[in-house]
């Protein structure tokens, strides 16, 4: 058990408490704390943490979601791995009232959110939500990077598609809108969450700090938006690599029906004399053989000249 007191939680470490909480031990009139718990180490000592709890913490749902309790908050966090949203993330649940906020986390996660908090905050009036609203922001600080990077990697394929260059777009456009799709529902999920925090149903939050939630929400509406826009953008590279891919294949119909056109006054001056007739005049003719072959360069080259006006080459 890992035990921090908000007010101290940039500039100290935490309280080692694996052998539980002392008995003395109360959270009324403690000032306000971050406790992380294994799922072994909540069974045993959420009764001390008083927080009278309807609905019991799930660690094992793939959701990240709150819901509200007589006289707290309850529900989960559900994390994608930003390295590959496609592979199932960690999860852990929490619990909060107005003294604290326990996470019940056996995968180390949240405390790197914490970690993270530690490092790089500094609160001019420490209080459990401006915590909560720095460990909620944490949890998608990279994202608009990693956005950034889904973006580009989409121009870079259109360039390619337009410029021939690339036959691997429609697997990779359709992998990143997989991934963004898992995004957008992550966004989602932390929306709601933000609103049952912002909503503030049972007090737990002074008025001027809730203003952090609206800027949490603000926030995650953009990375939405931009995570939604970056979905579109992969269906119309799909439409276009199925347009460039429908005109090579029109162009290269066009190529051969130019052929076909060409050779067929060709095949029918070959089939005409390749009959065996014997008093076909032209076999007795001297100039019988050039005039036939002077017939059909005029006619290759005519073809040609009349499709290159028609811009059909």
């Amino acid at each position: 058990m890992k035990y921090f007191v908000i007010r101290e939680l940039l500039e100290e470490e935490y309280q080692d408490l694996s052998g539980g909480l002392p008995p003395e031990w109360t959270p009324v009139g403690a000032e306000p704390y971050v406790v992380i718990v294994s799922k072994e180490e909540w069974s045993r000592c959420r009764e001390k943490f008083d927080m009278g709890i309807e609905l019991e913490p799930v660690t094992d749902t793939h959701m990240t979601k709150a819901e509200v309790n007589y006289d707290s908050l309850t529900g989960t966090f559900s994390i994608p791995d930003r390295k590959d949203p496609s592979v199932q993330g960690e999860t852990f649940a929490f619990a909060l009232d107005e003294k604290g906020v326990v996470f019940i986390d056996d995968t180390g996660t949240s405390e790197r959110f914490i970690r993270n908090v530690q490092k790089s905050k500094r609160w001019r009036s420490p209080s459990l939500g401006r915590f909560l609203y720095d460990f909620l922001d944490d949890i998608v600080k990279g994202d608009l990077r990693l956005l950034e990077k889904y973006e580009q990697e989409l121009e870079e394929m259109e360039a390619g598609i337009e410029g021939d260059r690339d036959d691997s777009s429609t697997s990779r456009s359709n992998a990143i809108r997989s991934d963004i799709r898992r995004l957008l529902i992550h966004y989602d999920q932390l929306i709601d969450l933000a609103q049952e925090l912002e909503e503030n149903e049972n007090g737990f939050f002074d008025q001027d700090v809730l203003r952090y939630f609206r800027l949490f929400l603000s926030r995650i509406d953009r990375l939405y938006n931009t995570a939604a826009s970056i979905r579109d953008y992969t269906m119309q590279i799909g439409d276009l690599y199925k347009a460039h891919l429908e005109l090579r294949q029109n162009h290269i119909m066009t190529i051969l029906t130019v052929v076909t056109t060409i050779f067929m006054p060709l095949t029918l001056i070959t089939g005409w004399y390749g009959m065996n007739f014997r008093y076909m005049p032209e076999l007795e003719t001297e100039w019988g053989y050039p005039l036939v072959f002077g017939t059909c360069i005029t006619i290759i080259a005519g073809s040609l000249i009349f499709f290159k006006k028609k811009k059909w080459l």
